[in-house]
């Protein structure tokens, strides 16, 4: 399906008159769907057909096969207590979004010796409807089958299982999982007069169900715009490139970052020279549907400000699908495709689509349909990200502003955590240092970016004149443009590799932070075992420590995971290798193990005694926090070395 779809991408882009038309092949791992039926007996002793989701794993049955089939809650290690869950199908409740992934209760029913896992989601996504069915990236092994259920499916069948927790039911599955497959992303051009300076457009074209928001609208978006800029005869200063993405939902087995691999792999491994040639990505997501009464732009740090001023420039009407406008948020996240794109050192932007009630609801479901189109949102987003398309193509030096990332360096570093008094100060005036190079670069850059208009001022935002360039008197690019660009382009992909991390959660971080936070939670966790207080009963210092451990890394599946799990899901990010780690390699760090600690304390806790003895867990929490605290100075000691390069850089600029 997917490849088929790529083919009628590419011959659409033909016909629009794109130029230079290809496939880029990137290999990733693919996976074949076929089918995944239930029958169950009803209380009459009627068969009951139910059709299952499917995530990408492997499960081929010889045709219908007898299972017994248990419910297990939430499928934690404490739900299989008294359960015998060899060879048999698991059901099992799950909320995605408010608890855990569903990749730790797949994997403990894995260890429990499970024929296969079941998921009903009880919360989180597919809310819309009762009989909705959901899909999510696995981000796991392949070799633990998973499924999932409507809730009402999974209701009929707890009621099949009146009076106990298990029933018989037949199983006829393919799911297939394939190493080393490959998939095509569609690229085509609007070439300009700069062949090697580009813009990018971008949207992924694989789906689950008919993904009609999540993504067709968005790639449909993105080649109409090319078609129109085409049919209007604009020209361009820069070559436009139109990149309909692959296997963005899923695309490597056994990661935790199984997402955006057709992004990763088009601008790292078929494409690594775009980096210093694309000045601005803009990604498409889910553009068809108002995710809340105001729309945002959401950029790298670099870019916030130029959208800043481009939304206060914009002639048509930003209300005019949104009640309260449209704002700008920073940084970009790794839910889509512009994460990958940004961290190889190209300037990213993406129309904001995460925040709204459409992801609990419709996302990654059969309800993601164009009954849910809104052509008011869709063509403001046309109209919207055409006038910044044309903006940035009428740019003398790329729009790269450094002020908002040393506001954030300094908003987010709480220097009094900091022991080293003088590493975290020394950081503090290499950013303030950083911040006045880039106000005087700014200058400059805004000085030779002042007569950039290469659109007509349409009350729309959205004609076009293929003279509008000469008309409003857009110089020739020269020297001084090149190189200043170039050497912001450099400082842009040096920031990107050296002070963008990650957390357990995906969150973006400044590579001081992880340690920043540990330390405090651990010295909260450590005050509360060790407070002396009359009014803190043992018990209840105990509660509140495992509340702050609770939130260090991913210590989080200590509570409900037995260890294997907890390891098997920590291993796979620290120890694989960056082939199957993707964008995600080497972006989480410093990771603090306290999987016996919390097991150590919830014991005690359940021991009811208020004697309890807690040295040795203070001790190790302790040892803890001072080997964070080590961590958080060598941090603040390499940010600060890395924000000197990079004010070296674009001090360049200037010379």
């Amino acid at each position: 399906a997917e490849f088929l779809t790529g083919e009628m991408l590419k011959k659409e882009m033909e016909e629009i008159g794109l130029s230079g038309v290809t496939k880029d092949e990137i290999t990733v791992d693919g996976w074949e769907f076929r089918k995944a039926v239930l029958y169950v007996l009803d209380e009459n002793g009627k068969k009951r057909e139910i059709r299952l989701g499917a995530y990408q794993t492997n499960c081929v049955t010889d045709g219908a096969e007898e299972y017994p089939l248990v419910y297990v809650g939430k499928g934690t290690e404490l739900d299989y207590k008294d359960i015998d869950a060899k060879n048999k199908l698991v059901l099992v409740d799950i909320n995605q979004r408010d608890e855990w992934w569903i990749n730790f209760p797949v994997y403990q029913a894995k260890l429990k010796g499970a024929g296969g896992f079941i998921a009903v989601q009880a919360g989180g996504y597919g809310e819309v409807a009762e009989n909705a069915l959901n899909a999510q990236d696995i981000a796991g092994p392949d070799d633990a089958p998973a499924f999932s259920i409507s809730r009402a499916d999974a209701e009929f069948i707890k009621k099949c299982m009146a009076g106990g927790r298990e029933c018989t039911v037949l199983f006829d599955a393919y799911t297939k999982v394939v190493p080393g497959a490959y998939t095509y992303n569609i690229v085509g051009e609007i070439p300009g007069e700069n062949p090697d300076r580009m813009i990018l457009l971008s949207g992924h074209y694989d789906s689950y169900f008919s993904g009609f928001q999540d993504d067709n609208t968005a790639v449909s978006m993105l080649i109409e715009i090319g078609r129109m800029l085409i049919k209007s005869k604009y020209k361009p200063h820069n070559t436009i490139v139109l990149c309909a993405m692959a296997a963005e939902e899923w695309g490597v087995i056994n990661s935790k970052y199984d997402w955006s691999t057709g992004a990763c792999e088009e601008v790292f491994t078929v494409h690594p020279e775009w980096k210093g040639k694309v000045i601005a990505d803009l990604n498409f997501e889910l553009p068809a549907f108002a995710h809340g009464n105001k729309d945002y732009v959401r950029s790298t740090y670099e870019y916030r400000n130029f959208f800043r001023r481009i939304l206060k420039e914009y002639p048509g009407n930003l209300h005019e699908a949104y009640p309260d406008g449209v704002g700008t948020k920073a940084p970009i996240q790794t839910w889509s495709d512009d994460f990958s794109v940004a961290i190889s050192g190209i300037p990213s932007t993406v129309n904001e689509f995460a925040g709204g009630k459409f992801m609990e609801s419709h996302y990654h479901s059969q309800y993601d349909s164009d009954e849910f189109y809104d052509e008011r949102v869709y063509l403001f987003h046309h109209k919207l990200y055409t006038y910044i398309l044309l903006r940035l193509d009428g740019m003398s030096v790329a729009p790269i502003d450094f002020t908002t990332l040393c506001d954030e360096l300094l908003h987010r570093f709480d220097r009094d955590i900091c022991d080293d008094r003088a590493a975290a100060d020394e950081l503090v005036q290499a950013v303030t240092d950083l911040k006045l190079e880039a106000l005087r670069v700014n200058e400059v850059v805004e000085g030779r970016n002042c007569p950039e208009r290469a659109f007509t001022g349409a009350d729309d935002g959205y004609s076009y004149d293929g003279e509008a360039g000469e008309k409003h008197g857009v110089r020739a690019r020269d020297n001084d443009d090149m190189r200043i660009e170039s050497e912001l382009l450099k400082a842009f992909a040096l920031a990107q590799d050296t002070l963008v991390t990650l957390n357990w959660q995906d969150d973006v971080l400044f590579p001081y932070e992880t340690a920043m936070n540990d330390v405090v939670f651990l010295g909260k966790a450590i005050d509360a075992l060790s407070s002396e207080k009359d009014t803190d009963k043992p018990l209840a210092r105990i509660k509140n420590a495992l509340n702050w451990i609770y939130r260090i890394d991913n210590n989080q599946y200590a509570f409900k995971f037995e260890k294997a799990v907890y390891e098997y899901f920590t291993g796979y990010v620290l120890n694989q290798p960056r082939e199957r780690l993707k964008w995600g390699y080497g972006r989480i760090i410093h990771h603090e193990n306290l999987f016996d600690v919390v097991r150590s304390l919830i014991d005690k806790l359940k021991a009811m005694d208020e004697n309890v003895d807690v040295s040795h867990e203070l001790s190790v929490l302790t040892q803890a926090r001072v080997r964070q605290q080590d961590y958080l100075v060598l941090d603040v000691r390499n940010t600060t070395q890395y924000v000197k390069e990079i004010t070296q850089i674009i001090h360049n600029c200037l010379y």
